[in-house]
């Protein structure tokens, strides 16, 4: 009986001077650990959004999810239940969870993670690059930034294994 080749990964650091950020979707998202420095483990995500940031009801075929809210509230809908996500609160969706949200508060800030890594991309890709900057209070993209149509999200997601499968959640408190 042969032994799976085990992995040695490195540890992996990142900081604002390597970091990438867009505006993806009408948020700033910040790539905080890219999953190229995982060898593809994992990709660290920082989200700050205003009220009614959203994403389509999807669901991830290869990697799972975690949400973990730093400030403000999000709801979410994963398989037909719904979570209010306050500060402190994290939530974990396994791949081929059905899943949306949408930020309920004035703003909010939340991470997500995603392991295996390759969602980085997925926003990179989507999003206008703008400069990181953890000190922003403005969270409304340029007049310039032109989010994509949904037929297109819909292609560029599917190249990563993502399926969008419906609208956004819509906001329970107002």
């Amino acid at each position: 009986m042969t032994q799976p080749e085990i992995q040695h990964l490195r540890p992996a650091y990142s900081d604002p001077d390597v970091q990438r950020a867009v505006w993806f979707l009408g948020a700033l998202v910040t790539t905080q650990l890219d999953s190229a420095e995982t060898s593809d483990c994992l990709a660290v995500l920082e989200h700050r959004g205003r009220n009614g940031y959203n994403s389509p009801l999807h669901r991830h075929l290869h990697d799972d999810e975690t949400f973990l809210v730093l400030d403000g509230s999000v709801e979410l809908v994963a398989d037909g239940e719904e979570y209010t996500a306050q500060a402190g609160s994290t939530i974990f969706l396994p791949k081929h969870t059905v899943h949306g949200f949408v930020v309920a508060s004035a703003a909010a800030r939340f991470l997500t993670l995603h392991n295996p890594g390759g969602f980085d991309r997925f926003t990179n890709q989507v999003g206008v690059p703008t400069l990181v900057d953890a000190t922003r209070s403005d969270l409304t993209p340029p007049p310039e930034v032109v989010a994509p149509t949904p037929e297109e999200l819909t292609r560029i997601a599917a190249g990563y294994g993502i399926e969008i499968l419906g609208p956004p959640p819509v906001q329970r408190t107002r």
